[in-house]
């Protein structure tokens, strides 16, 4: 049983956004879109460009086409920032605002049914579990880099 653990923890984002594609698909959305968007907006305006691709867990060089792509569809802005004018801060525009809206239906549905006969209970502990599995991954994951010969 443990040994297929670590397969189900890898499956489910995978199996989380393909759902969500399918399902965001109508409203003319990339994976990649509607990831940056969703991101843009629970991170809260203003975010420097760096921050948002480090939330959503790409490199920088990798969004900048992305957000070319939702700026020519009016749906974000970028501005210089005030004290580094090569920096970005990427704000949506009012016309994102209702996608938005219709993006976050859609996850709160798909979210209640994946979670479907899952207590608040259950969802509690899971979160507890998930959290030490990660930390001791993370507590792994730094011992590795202090013996890079292990």
């Amino acid at each position: 049983m443990a040994s297929s653990i670590g397969f189900r923890i890898a499956r489910l984002p995978h199996l989380w956004r393909s759902i969500l594609d399918r399902r965001l698909a109508p409203l003319g959305l990339t994976q990649t879109r509607w990831v940056t968007l969703y991101h843009l907006w629970k991170l809260g305006e203003g975010n420097p460009q760096c921050d948002l691709a480090r939330a959503i867990g790409v490199e920088a060089p990798s969004l900048v086409r992305t957000l070319g792509q939702l700026e020519e569809q009016g749906l974000v802005e970028r501005r210089a920032c005030d004290n580094d004018r090569r920096s970005k801060r990427i704000y949506l525009t009012p016309a994102a605002m209702p996608l938005l809206e219709q993006i976050d239906n859609i996850v709160q549905q798909a979210r209640k049914e994946i979670l479907e006969g899952l207590s608040e209970h259950d969802l509690q502990q899971l979160d507890q579990w998930l959290s030490l599995i990660e930390t001791n991954g993370l507590a792994i994951q730094a011992r590795d880099q202090d013996n890079p010969g292990m």
